[in-house]
């Protein structure tokens, strides 16, 4: 691993900072006594001493601690880490105050004279100020640590929603083209005019979804436009027999809902359902407090089971799952059944 000089956070500086004046103000005293408090050339010639070597012993001390954590950066690794934090006693504090004491004695600063009680003091004053800072050093460390393991956990957990999402997107297009591709096939023998409309109207709506599938999410002003769009194949193929009615409320255009959920759940009514002349088939899409779509159908089941592929119902309410909304509710009675989507503000 390269070693290198780097630059202490901010908190550090900070605790720098706001400490060494207690610090020097502690070795004064042991070294001066009474003294500090009345002569004011103490002050002037200690305090610089005292700061320079302290900020040498500070820095010493950051870079070990910062190498330490860059071998040792997990939160597992927490008890290594600390256990070989304890040397830094050793290593830079009681050699840093030994140093200052050292310089005031050689140098005879204000006339000190070194006394053996003096080193045992400022010894423990050192050893206070390493336990006190080594241990909210280490303190902060692990609760970033802890922040960016929660962060990235997050992060992790959002790019699987994303794919899950993206992937349910991906079911839905093929799906809309093979059913409409079904339904022209079928025009085709039948109405070679009508499957010329039907075409037409099919490249509209294609390229519409197309423009607005690629976010995953849809305003209901949107939602509501290719609904349009979509009503206009739907009735090349039934004509009056299937009536679509929509009531919005134009406070909610601007809700969101995952994209093409209004299409689906049309879908899931012409698959499921009888659609004739006698028997027509009636759909109302309704806005209703507190903030909810609701597209309600009658019903008329088809007596022969229809073979699903379990994309419309389930892949919406998997859409919502995926926004943490899990209050989808489908409602089924003995002559209507009911869809109601939460919008999302």
């Amino acid at each position: 691993m390269r070693f290198r000089f780097p630059n202490p956070p901010r908190y550090q500086y900070i605790g720098f900072y706001i400490s060494m004046p207690f610090i020097t103000y502690s070795l004064c005293y042991i070294l001066f006594g009474e003294r500090l408090h009345s002569e004011w050339t103490i002050w002037l010639i200690s305090y610089p001493i005292i700061y320079i070597i302290g900020y040498l012993s500070w820095r010493s001390h950051y870079v070990y601690d910062n190498y330490l954590q860059l071998k040792y950066p997990g939160l597992d690794q927490t008890r290594k880490r600390v256990f070989l934090k304890l040397p830094i006693n050793l290593l830079v504090m009681s050699p840093s105050v030994l140093l200052i004491i050292y310089v005031f004695h050689i140098f005879n600063i204000q006339n000190y004279v070194l006394q053996l009680e003096d080193l045992k003091y400022a010894l423990l004053v050192g050893f206070t100020v390493n336990i006190l800072f080594e241990s909210l050093w280490e303190v902060i460390y692990i609760i970033e640590k802890y922040k960016e393991a929660i962060e990235e956990k997050e992060y992790i957990k959002q790019l699987q929603l994303q794919h899950e999402f993206d992937n349910l997107k991906q079911k839905v297009n093929p799906h809309f083209l093979f059913n409409c591709f079904n339904t022209l096939s079928s025009l085709i023998t039948e109405d070679k005019e009508q499957a010329e409309k039907f075409l037409d109207e099919l490249s509209k709506v294609y390229r519409y979804l197309l423009r607005n599938n690629e976010s995953g999410m849809s305003t209901l002003d949107q939602e509501v436009l290719f609904i349009h769009s979509y009503i206009k194949l739907l009735e090349t193929r039934f004509g009056n027999a299937l009536n679509v009615h929509l009531e919005i409320d134009p406070k909610y255009k601007d809700f969101q809902l995952p994209a093409l959920s209004l299409q689906l759940l049309i879908e899931n009514v012409v698959k499921h359902n009888i659609i004739s002349r006698r028997l027509p088939m009636t759909v109302r899409i309704y806005t209703d407090q507190p903030g909810l779509i609701v597209v309600e159908n009658k019903l008329q089941k088809k007596i022969q089971s229809v073979d699903s592929t379990g994309i419309g119902l389930t892949n919406i309410k998997e859409k919502y799952r995926l926004l943490n909304r899990d209050d989808v509710m489908i409602q089924e009675g003995p002559e209507l059944f009911k869809v109601c989507l939460p919008l999302i503000g």
